[in-house]
């Protein structure tokens, strides 16, 4: 049986306000912290949090969800684009080093069918119980209210170029959320149909949204008129995909450095305390920073070289030995070395343990092998924005 196109274009709902989209947007739904959610949603009586993190006090939130979204479309808040369209986005961010870039990709309604036909390919595993908050919302609304974030192969470039002459004219839409600058364009007709046909040439690669991806593929099985999500595609060869390191910050009971280093020497460390915590900056080393302003790196000294997928596994090694000493720890990650620093000193975690950036080809290579990577292994940077385009799906 033939497959279905993985990407196509689809009829979008934006917000008629543009003047106003940086007061209307926010960051994906499982990078909110209670505070941050209750600061988008005081921005503006229609930020997107309202209706991707829904609130109703002694009610469904889910339904409220819903109902709210029927009085954004019918109060033209909302409005449907007339003519099944994609739509290029750029941001423009500045990268902890200082160095700026502009990422362009491209959202289009991808197929929602699962992994099995390995047309879309994970890397990470999933848990349940995310995955039942979004399925519900899902069933309550049948609208993307965020996209997934997925990476082409895009072998000759090609996806990557076309993109780009997109994105040198004036956008559609501006905004500015979290210091990215964001630039939005729709393109309908042939020109929307060929970026589609680009972006969903080969198999495309999990970035971001993998919890996302298996609910609307579980919601499609329910429901085969919403067989389709929205999804970022971003070429392998755009000149401004990142991916940041994603440090682990430890809160337990105290650990003393001392009993770990023969553990750690076993396992083919070296250990070195040294003066100032950096981040690592090549492949097979590892920074720990203790309280006390006690900092350790750990270099890996197996001969041959672990490859990277390797050293990713024995990243989460040592963050395990400390955690497994720290007795029933919890573990907080983020992707900025500093703010894992001062959570040790200032704010009396246990440890913190830095960790080098991983490579696109890395997570390409896992999910061809079908591996999984440990648990937020990768934080591609920036993130997608939601509330640039919604798919609702009839």
């Amino acid at each position: 049986m033939r497959l279905p196109d993985l990407a196509v274009p689809f009829q979008g709902e934006r917000y008629a306000a543009r003047d106003r989209l940086s007061r209307l947007i926010a960051p994906p739904y499982d990078v909110i912290s209670p505070s941050e959610r209750a600061r988008y949603a005081a921005q503006d009586a229609h930020n997107i949090v309202h209706v991707m993190l829904p609130e109703a006090e002694g009610g469904d939130r889910y339904a409220r969800a819903a109902e709210l979204l029927k009085e954004w479309r019918a109060a033209g808040t909302l409005v449907r684009d007339d003519a099944p369209s994609v739509y290029v986005l750029a941001q423009d961010f500045t990268l902890p080093s200082g160095e700026r870039r502009t990422r362009v990709g491209v959202f289009v309604a991808l197929a929602a069918e699962g992994y099995e036909p390995r047309r879309v390919r994970p890397h990470e595993r999933t848990h349940a119980g995310p995955k039942a908050d979004r399925l519900a919302l899902l069933r309550a609304t049948q609208t993307s209210l965020e996209s997934i974030f997925v990476i082409a192969p895009d072998t000759d470039g090609s996806l990557a170029r076309a993109l780009r002459g997109v994105a040198a004219a004036p956008p559609a839409a501006q905004a500015e959320l979290a210091s990215v600058g964001v630039g939005l364009w729709a393109v309908a007709g042939a020109g929307g149909a060929k970026l589609a046909a680009l972006a969903g040439a080969g198999p495309l690669y999990m970035a971001d949204g993998h919890h996302r991806y298996e609910t609307a593929s579980t919601y499609a099985q329910e429901n085969p008129k919403v067989n389709r999500l929205l999804a970022f595609v971003v070429s392998a060869k755009d000149e401004g995909l990142a991916i940041l390191p994603t440090h682990r910050v430890i809160y337990g009971a105290p650990v003393e450095p001392s009993d770990l280093a023969s553990e750690w020497a076993r396992m083919f460390f070296d250990v070195a305390d040294i003066p100032a915590a950096t981040a690592p900056d090549r492949r097979s080393s590892w920074v720990v920073i203790w309280p006390g302003g006690r900092s350790q790196r750990l270099v890996h000294n197996v001969t041959p070289k672990l490859s990277e997928f390797e050293d990713i596994s024995m990243g989460d090694y040592v963050v395990r030995s400390i955690v497994q000493h720290a007795g029933t720890a919890q573990l907080v990650y983020t992707p900025d070395a500093r703010e894992a620093a001062a959570a040790v000193t200032n704010s009396g975690a246990t440890a913190a343990v830095l960790l080098p950036a991983p490579h696109v080809e890395t997570v390409v290579h896992v999910a061809d092998a079908k591996w999984v990577m440990p648990p937020k292994s990768t934080y591609f940077f920036p993130k997608v924005p939601a509330g640039l385009v919604l798919a609702e799906w009839r």
